[in-house]
């Protein structure tokens, strides 16, 4: 994950979204405070949370990760499904690896 690009591109949409840290924030069920530490890269986010900001802004997890500049995914179901195991995969190879 390029963690600049991730923060960039959360804070984005939430401008674009025109709401304020404390509203998203209430809305993706996590404090004010945790969410400006991801926007400015205090803190890094669980899947979880990376999910629940996808559905939020309608975007893909590549577009919010900054590994795309498409925001909607036009693949197939199953190639969607494929890509999505492996981002699974290679978050769970940094979380091991963050722990470490």
């Amino acid at each position: 994950m390029d963690r600049r690009q991730f923060c960039e591109n959360l804070a984005k949409l939430r401008r674009e979204k025109g709401v304020s840290q404390r509203k998203a924030a209430g809305d993706l069920q996590i404090s004010q405070a945790l969410l400006s530490h991801y926007e400015n890269g205090a803190r890094e986010p669980g899947l979880a949370f990376v999910c629940r900001a996808c559905d939020y802004y309608g975007v893909t997890a590549d577009y919010l990760l900054g590994r795309t500049g498409d925001r909607i995914e036009t693949d197939s179901s199953a190639a969607c499904l494929s890509h999505l195991a492996q981002q699974l995969r290679q978050l769970a190879e940094e979380a091991e690896e963050h722990i470490k």
